[in-house]
């Protein structure tokens, strides 16, 4: 199972190219898509799924052309979007069979027996009789996994699943993903939150600005920031002056200032100690040499 995108371009009528020559190929497991909102995250995802067409390049998924076999491209595909609805006035498990009868790829009996094993797998088997509106955050994003599941798709696309989730259903969230990608399926997780790709994708890319930044693990990213994230202890008026100049990353209150953590190659004139990079300074540091055309 493989995804080819090459040269992909997205223009619209008004002339925005919301996408510039994506050229990026994926393969089984976890992939994430990182960039700040209005980067052309949604868009490709869109595209991928076939709710959107492109003007130039190519597709192929699972070696069928997305234009040419739409149809059976859409057959091995399941989508959450990132503003999954639903019918209110039906129970959890009401919803779910509704989404598996839609699908026409199973017996009435197999239909329930589907519906009860994928509300266990995504941990929502207890309130199966409890109405999806009423759900909390994090059991309707896990609720929306199990209706793109349902048909046992190879390749599963999620748009920023765990925004306005809290820390406990994000972990959790992320959690049910990190499972599902040890399967024989792709999992393409698209988000501006750093956090989800660090916890659960082995291969990324970062899209800024309709054009692909980085591809490759975020390990690689990581090593990209090495020697250039520092921690200080600074007053008050330092710190003004340094978040004039970089990127600064975390303030803590400490005696007669602020404890930093920032961005930066150099930061010529004050004292400091480099520290081993995660992935949101790595992010950050690709961003900013990005933003300001720096070389990298």
């Amino acid at each position: 199972m493989k995804i080819e995108i090459k040269a992909l371009e997205k223009k619209y009528d008004n002339g925005f190219k919301a996408l510039k020559g994506i050229d990026l190929e994926i393969t089984e497991g976890m992939f994430g898509l990182l960039g700040p909102n209005g980067a052309g995250k949604s868009t490709l995802m869109k595209i991928l799924v076939t709710m959107q067409d492109y003007t130039t390049g190519s597709i192929l998924i699972d070696g069928k052309d997305i234009r040419k076999e739409r149809r059976e491209v859409r057959k091995i595909i399941g989508y959450l979007p990132q503003d999954f609805r639903f019918f209110t006035r039906l129970k959890t498990w009401e919803f779910l069979d509704y989404a598996t009868g839609l699908s026409g790829m199973f017996s009435r009996k197999q239909q329930r027996g589907k519906v009860d094993e994928m509300l266990a797998k995504v941990g929502l088997y207890e309130v199966r009789d409890r109405y999806a509106q009423d759900l909390s955050g994090g059991m309707k994003r896990r609720l929306g996994i199990a209706q793109a599941l349902i048909t046992n798709p190879k390749m599963l696309v999620v748009d920023e699943p765990t925004t306005g989730l809290d820390p406990e259903e994000r972990i959790r969230f992320r959690n049910l993903l990190s499972e599902l990608g040890n399967q024989d399926t792709i999992i393409i997780l698209s988000t501006h939150i750093v956090g989800d790709i660090s916890s659960t994708c082995n291969q990324m890319a970062v899209l800024h600005e309709g054009e692909i930044a980085f591809v490759g693990s975020p390990e690689e990213l990581i090593a990209r920031a090495k020697n250039s994230v520092w921690q200080l202890h600074v007053s008050n008026s330092e710190y003004d002056l340094l978040k004039e100049k970089y990127p600064v990353i975390s303030t803590i209150p400490a005696d007669n200032g602020w404890e930093i953590q920032l961005v930066g190659d150099d930061i010529e004139g004050f004292e400091g100690k480099k520290i081993k990079p995660n992935l949101e300074h790595a992010y950050v540091h690709l961003m900013e040499y990005k933003l300001n055309a720096w070389q990298l």
